[in-house]
């Protein structure tokens, strides 16, 4: 599954209590019936707060993006055989766990492998029939592998099937790797990105080039127009959370570097 979603797909995205995306939005009246469509851009800046805390770590004011990584999603699916927890030994069992195990501790080598900017999330685990005192027959695990080199990424995406399916067949346990989004690697315009340098030396702000980790508005926009954003810190990396935080100064220093960016684009004839 590739960037974009057919508008269809989207809708139908359940979460876990089964509400639709169409069927939330009608609900709240943020649907819409505007179509979504190209409009004459010259170039596009988006200023955020990290959602990271490497800007916070090293005490710098802004972060020059020059892309954002590219990430795969899968929903690995593991089968084995329901037994119960007492009375199986545990060599006669044909345990998802028992495979589960080393490959969520190769993805974390591999995102090490890959280092810094490598990186490997389980955020949902599902066992089914899901009983405390039964060996799951099925386990479903959520895998979020990411980094910022597209060459990278495909390598670790075929480690990563490589190590299933060794751990899997050695235990003679059944397993699917199911890709359920591919978002490829972003690479912002450099006039933008030098745009955004640029306008941080002259304001004397202290920064650092980089790629963001998370998806963003930029990551669309950026395939009809030069795009590039601007990172300002926020406290102990923390985002879409009520404790969410970041200084008025930083936010400050934000919107002058988008402003000065902006200034310096509509300035340049190369650009149309």
């Amino acid at each position: 599954m590739e960037r974009c979603l057919e508008l269809e797909q989207a809708y139908a995205i359940a979460d876990k209590n089964g509400k639709t995306v169409g069927a939330e939005l009608g609900r709240i009246g943020y649907k819409g019936d505007l179509a979504a469509s190209a409009r004459p851009l010259k170039a596009a800046f988006e200023v955020h707060i990290e959602q990271g805390p490497i800007l916070e770590q090293q005490d710098l004011q802004i972060g020059v993006l020059s892309g954002i990584q590219g990430l795969r999603w899968y929903d690995l699916v593991i089968d084995g055989e329901a037994c119960h927890a007492g009375p199986t030994p545990m060599e006669s069992r044909r345990d998802p766990f028992m495979a589960a195990a080393p490959i969520i501790a190769g993805c974390y080598e591999l995102a090490a492998r890959y280092a810094p900017w490598g990186r490997a999330t389980f955020g949902d685990i599902r066992a089914e029939p899901g009983s405390r005192n039964t060996v799951p027959e099925r386990l479903i695990v959520n895998v979020d592998l990411r980094h910022p080199d597209a060459e990278i990424l495909d390598q670790m995406d075929a480690a990563f099937r490589e190590l299933v399916a060794r751990e899997c067949q050695q235990r003679e346990l059944g397993f699917q790797v199911n890709e359920t989004w591919h978002m490829p690697v972003t690479t912002f315009d450099p006039q933008c990105v030098g745009a955004v340098k640029s306008a941080t030396d002259n304001l004397g702000y202290t920064s650092m080039e980089m790629v963001s980790g998370a998806g963003h508005d930029s990551l669309y926009i950026a395939t009809v127009a030069p795009t590039s954003m601007i990172f300002v810190p926020c406290e102990n990396g923390i985002s879409h959370n009520e404790i969410e935080n970041a200084k008025p100064e930083d936010l400050e220093a934000g919107c002058n570097v988008l402003l000065h960016a902006m200034l310096e684009i509509d300035s340049n004839e190369d650009l149309k």
